[in-house]
């Protein structure tokens, strides 16, 4: 497997050899300036888009759509403060399950929206985990937990995403709000694996 170190060393020379070309197209080719400063500007938005998804390399949580099945390894709850404007967010890491409920063995960070009743529920799994019950979750029961491209980009382009910056991540942007209705179960004792039935001599 590549290091991870290795990729992002090398996403980042692509980047400035990508960056040079683009300069030298610039003030040697014959173009009216109207379309250099479309490619400027195109270059640039991918420039943001492709940080933004890079993001999960970083080991940054991710606002994707949580796992369908998972189990809950450790969360952290941020609550709102509203005099720095941070709507809150919680932190889950959690890893997927299968259809047997065999964990994949990839633990992931993700962040959804804060609610008090989330931030109970996950209180709640946590102390279950403490007492050797482990617990799950499926993503049914979350919201989309997802925001969108122009907050992410906002986030990283203001001197405030630096200073809020809590934990080393970075992550706390705005969110939509989960769906009525959503959040009835969302974590519940982890089943044991199904194990395969085994041959009959």
């Amino acid at each position: 497997m590549i290091n991870l170190q290795t990729v992002i060393l090398s996403l980042s020379v692509a980047y400035a050899v990508i960056g040079a070309l683009l300069l030298v197209v610039l003030v040697y080719a014959r173009l009216h300036w109207s379309l250099k400063a479309v490619a400027v500007v195109v270059t640039s938005a991918f420039y943001v888009v492709s940080f933004t998804e890079m993001r999960g390399l970083l080991g940054w949580a991710s606002s994707d759509r949580l796992p369908a099945t998972f189990k809950l390894l450790k969360a952290r709850i941020v609550e709102p403060h509203s005099l720095e404007g941070d709507p809150g967010s919680i932190y889950l890491w959690v890893e997927e399950l299968d259809e047997d409920h065999r964990p994949s063995g990839v633990p992931r960070a993700f962040r959804v929206p804060y609610n008090d009743t989330l931030a109970d529920k996950t209180h709640a799994a946590e102390n279950e985990i403490a007492a050797g019950h482990p617990q799950g979750g499926r993503a049914a029961d979350f919201g989309g937990g997802e925001g969108s491209l122009i907050d992410m980009v906002r986030e990283y382009v203001t001197p405030k995403a630096i200073l809020e910056t809590s934990g080393g991540d970075s992550s706390t942007g705005e969110f939509n709000a989960p769906p009525a209705g959503a959040q009835g179960t969302v974590f519940t004792p982890l089943p044991p694996p199904r194990m395969p039935p085994k041959d009959e001599q």
